[in-house]
């Protein structure tokens, strides 16, 4: 899969992930999709995009749809949390936000967070983490990261079917 900067994907995540053409799309859920993060300096960060261009907060969504896109951060949380548990265990918790700051359109991040995060960052926003952690090719989302897509969207498909 190709994350890099130039790809035409990141322009219109929500466009591409319409016509198939997004390489991080995990699932469609019901009101939107969920991505794995093109970073990955906390294993199993992932993203739920909403599925109408357009949409840039919550409360642009008519109700019952407003609370579909919930249940599926829910959702993607929930496999998120298991599958990190599983694969490290100083795995400690997930922080689930909805922030509209830099994007225009509505999205949810799933932050899996670590025992082993340094002290200083551990009990702070993810946004706090220093600039260079968002842009090191360590941390870019690359084919070591196969097994935790297919972990993380396994999942997904269980929650869907009401495991």
């Amino acid at each position: 899969m190709s994350s890099g900067i130039g790809a035409s994907w990141k322009r219109d995540r929500i466009g591409s992930a319409l016509k198939g053409e997004n390489p991080t799309v995990l699932r469609k859920m019901t009101a939107g999709f969920a991505v794995i993060g093109d970073v990955q300096f906390l294993p199993g960060y992932s993203v739920l995009l909403v599925d109408e261009p357009g949409v840039q907060r919550l409360s642009d969504l008519p109700k019952k749809r407003r609370l579909q896109f919930l249940s599926d951060m829910d959702q993607l949380g929930e496999a998120v949390e298991r599958v990190c548990r599983r694969m490290d265990p100083a795995f400690r918790r997930v922080n689930l936000e909805i922030l509209g700051n830099r994007d225009p359109f509505l999205q949810a991040h799933v932050w899996p967070r670590y025992e082993w995060e340094p002290a200083d960052l551990v009990g702070v926003p993810v946004w706090l983490y220093p600039r260079a952690r968002w842009s090191d090719e360590r941390f870019a989302l690359g084919p070591r990261h196969d097994a935790l897509r297919v972990s993380i969207g396994a999942e997904l498909d269980g929650l869907a079917a009401g495991d």
